[in-house]
């Protein structure tokens, strides 16, 4: 028995010969045989890839408690564990179902079957229903993009407010945005069922192409964070009286880069992940060049941002550098297996300069976000989508995608402008769409009174007010601590303690005495 040519690849290129591959192919005594085990190495990456993209919530957790005050951490590192459990449980029960089930009557705004995995299917095709590592790798995405508003809102946001939120975003319009864009039903979307012409419903006979979610999953977090730190209105203290904005330093860099590079490596299964198959040459091929691309960009965006700081505080900022990294990798997550590796290193300038620009307007307009995550996660996602409908390669599109019609991008000869046309549609709508129904959520919250802790609350920080306890040890014996160097009087700047409390604090502990930290961009707030 000899191989299929797309399997013969796949073996050739992990090293045999062409004598060799028909050898192994002929112990198979059928094709199911070895529709098995493409279906068993499909599975494997997509559960590897999965698994990566889930340790970039460890990487947000480290980047958001970083970026804040102590006397906050216990809160963020609760609400990016919740983000995880919630978004699970909503995405079992409805939310896989509104993204990517096809029931009788299929449409193109949101999905209609497989509610809570009824009518699984254990067909290693899933046709009409869906596999395990479906669900698995699409989960890990949808707990990104519920995650990302945490650093938005982070150090004054009700945790009953942000429970009623990642309960929305990851039951309804994160879901909602997936079908568009990632379901061959949706309006938005690029992909067709095999062997199908192109669908009038299709924008423009093209779709917009957002392969690992620069829209569907960053616009999405970074605009709903965008529009509660709007609503919720800043820090007590990051503006002073004159509307100038105050330096409000987080409590550890090195968490921050502990979390960029988790972020980093999560990314190779975010972006080369994307593919979805490996089961042939053609496929390792995007998700190879999706991994050179989504590292070049990101060196690019680091190095734009650490550039620009120095040029603004004459200081080689980390945080900076971190930050850049990271606005490079969501510069080139939309198009990370259609642009060429020079065209990544443009996405990753771009974007940096975009999010500085960004960040700078935040603070004109006096929103407080304390990790920068709108301006990189929402505004810098929209350059992506923009960015392909510039630069995506002919070829490459081709390769990537099982169509009858192609597009590609306008600065490459004969384009006919419908992906581009289709990828500013797309910015635009997700953006209205997003923008729209989470600010009614925030605003009735706020109405409620629901939004935002008390002044009292936020003052002695949240750990202690709403968690019963600190992440550090902020208060040990007095004599000893003393001894140690370990804390100082101080009585002017927490509420609510016991007297022994108050009669000691650690030298480093960080509450409402604001800060002025040599070197921190003062444009950009607190980073990340």
């Amino acid at each position: 028995m000899s191989c299929p040519t797309d399997l013969l690849d796949v073996l050739k290129a992990g090293g045999l010969d062409e004598a060799a591959a028909n050898a192994l192919c002929s112990h198979f005594s059928s094709k199911n045989d070895l529709s098995g085990v493409r279906y068993g190495l499909n599975s494997a990456w997509l559960v590897l890839c999965g698994a990566l993209v889930f340790i970039m919530h460890g990487g947000f957790a480290m980047l958001c408690a970083g970026a804040i005050r102590s006397k906050n951490t216990l809160n963020i590192l609760l609400q990016t564990i919740l983000d995880a459990c919630v978004s699970a449980i909503m995405f079992y029960t409805v939310g896989f179902a509104f993204a990517y089930g096809v029931g009788d009557n299929p449409n193109t705004f949101i999905g209609d079957a497989v509610f809570a995995m009824a009518r699984w299917s254990s067909n290693p095709t899933g046709t009409g229903e869906g596999r395990w590592t479906d669900w698995f790798f699409q989960w890990a995405f949808a707990a990104t993009a519920t995650t990302i508003p945490a650093g938005c809102v982070a150090e004054r946001f009700n945790f009953n407010a942000y429970l009623a939120y990642t309960i929305f975003v990851s039951g309804w319009i994160y879901p909602i945005v997936v079908h568009w864009v990632w379901s061959a039903n949706g309006w938005l979307s690029y992909f067709q069922y095999p062997g199908e012409p192109g669908k009038t419903w299709h924008l423009f006979r093209s779709g917009m192409i957002d392969y690992a979610g620069s829209a569907v999953i960053h616009m999405t977090g970074g605009f709903t964070g965008m529009m509660g730190a709007w609503l919720v209105g800043p820090r007590l203290g990051r503006f002073d009286s004159m509307g100038n904005p105050v330096d409000m330093p987080g409590h550890s860099v090195v968490l921050t880069v502990l979390g960029t590079v988790l972020l980093w490596f999560g990314w190779y299964g975010f972006n080369p992940g994307s593919v979805l198959v490996i089961d042939s040459a053609t496929s390792g091929e995007v998700a190879a060049r999706a991994a050179v691309t989504t590292t070049l960009s990101g060196a690019a965006g680091g190095l734009t941002c650490l550039i620009n700081a120095w040029r603004r505080n004459k200081a080689w900022d980390l945080v900076s550098l971190c930050n850049g990294v990271l606005v490079g990798f969501v510069s080139i997550t939309a198009g990370a297996h259609v642009v060429e590796p020079w065209a990544a290193l443009i996405a990753g300038f771009v974007g940096g300069l975009i999010f500085d620009g960004m960040c700078w307007v935040f603070l004109k307009l006096k929103i407080d976000d304390p990790l920068s995550a709108a301006p990189m996660h929402g505004w810098c996602g929209a350059w992506a989508v923009f960015f392909v409908g510039l630069l995506a390669k002919p070829e490459y599109v081709r390769q990537s995608y099982a169509r009858d019609e192609y597009h590609w991008g306008a600065f490459y000869p004969h384009s006919s402008g419908r992906l581009f046309a289709a990828q500013v549609i797309g910015i635009l709508t997700i953006g209205a769409w997003v923008i729209g129904l989470s600010s009614l959520l925030f605003l009735g919250l706020k109405l409620a009174g629901k939004l935002r802790i008390s002044e009292e609350d936020e003052h002695r920080g949240l750990d202690r007010s709403k968690h019963g306890g600190s992440v550090y040890n902020h208060y040990s014996d007095p004599v000893t601590a003393k001894n140690t160097g370990q804390v100082e009087i101080d009585l002017t700047q927490d509420y609510n303690l016991t007297e022994k409390q108050q009669s000691f604090k650690p030298l480093n502990y960080n509450d409402d005495a604001l800060q002025q930290t040599p070197g921190l961009p003062k444009e950009n707030g607190n980073g990340i």
